[in-house]
């Protein structure tokens, strides 16, 4: 078993809203519930084995007043905790923080050492590891493809602006209004080439040990668990890539509030989780998921619902 969570997005602030005006923002309550949450994880019997960060840890207000790096040690120091490794995927709200090469020397880097665990070539966060026999879990980088984070001298960043500006005409790139893409905004991003093809051989390992895979990352890439503004860039390849492969039983992402589900054409359960941020101090939003042979048991804390995941 193991313990899922996402949009902490902490902020030593008063509460506020989402950028509609209508959702109220919790950011000083959002440690308390995390930290109520690792209490409750370290208390499971049988014990986690780890515990998926599903990113947005701290807010992007952080960085007008100059208090990331410590909004950020805080949200970490309720992390250490617990006994057991946390995995960290990266969002848009990591992003109005830190650089991505600061994020690479911090606490939120969770890639384990050695090229053999992701794209070998430039800075993609995207890993896997086996917590278990016959049973992986993908990390994926969903702002590979990206203008956030990046230096805007970087080929990389070139690359992304290009293909944000194709898609999005509009002078504020966070806007979608109009775009017959609307996932093609600022403060979402994509996947590269090379982490498709990389993930594609992961999948193809699983698939000949016949392994059951779930993956993980910042972005929804279905978009029956999403709105249409949410998801990742490019979420048709990854879902070319997963449709590919017998393996994958469920993807988990974060980045919509409000949560999501679905079960895809393929059997594949795609699962987005209701973020902190938005939840009342009195509730909470987090959630433990229990691995078996032929299913996935999601037991939730406040706004997120039990389910029973058949695969």
């Amino acid at each position: 078993c193991f313990g899922v969570i996402a949009d902490i997005q902490y902020a030593d602030a008063e509460d506020g809203y989402d950028f509609s005006g209508c959702r109220r923002r919790y950011y000083r309550q959002s440690l308390g519930l995390l930290r109520a949450a690792v209490e409750a994880w370290a208390a499971e019997r049988p014990p986690l084995a780890f515990v998926l960060q599903l990113g947005d840890s701290i807010d992007g207000l952080n960085a007008r007043g100059g208090r990331a790096e410590g909004a950020l040690e805080q949200v970490l120091a309720a992390l250490r905790r617990l006994p057991v490794p946390v995995h960290h995927a990266w969002g848009n709200h990591e992003f109005y923080n830190f650089s991505r090469a600061r994020l690479q020397r911090s606490g939120l880097n969770s890639r384990p050492a050695g090229a053999a665990a992701g794209p070998p070539a430039g800075d993609c966060q995207a890993y896997h590891f086996s917590p278990a026999a016959r049973f992986r879990v993908v990390v994926l980088d969903a702002y590979d493809l990206s203008i956030l984070g990046r230096e805007p001298d970087s080929p990389r960043y070139r690359e992304s602006l290009r293909l944000l500006r194709k898609k999005n005409p509009n002078d504020n790139l966070n806007s979608p209004a109009g775009l017959k893409e609307p996932q093609f905004v600022e403060f979402n991003g994509g996947f590269s080439q090379a982490q498709l093809d990389w993930f594609n051989e992961v999948l193809k390992f699983s698939d000949e040990n016949q392994e059951k895979v779930v993956v993980m990352g910042h972005l929804p890439i279905h978009p029956d668990a999403s709105d249409r503004v949410s998801l990742a860039w490019n979420y048709k390849d990854a879902l070319s890539v997963i449709h590919s492969h017998q393996c994958v039983v469920c993807v988990l992402a974060g980045h919509l509030h409000d949560g999501g589900y679905c079960v895809d054409s393929h059997g594949v359960h795609h699962l987005t989780l209701e973020g902190v941020i938005e939840t009342p101090p009195e509730s909470n939003a987090f959630g433990t998921i229990y691995v078996y042979e032929d299913k996935i048991i999601l037991k939730g804390r406040g706004r997120i619902s039990n389910r029973v995941m058949h695969f």
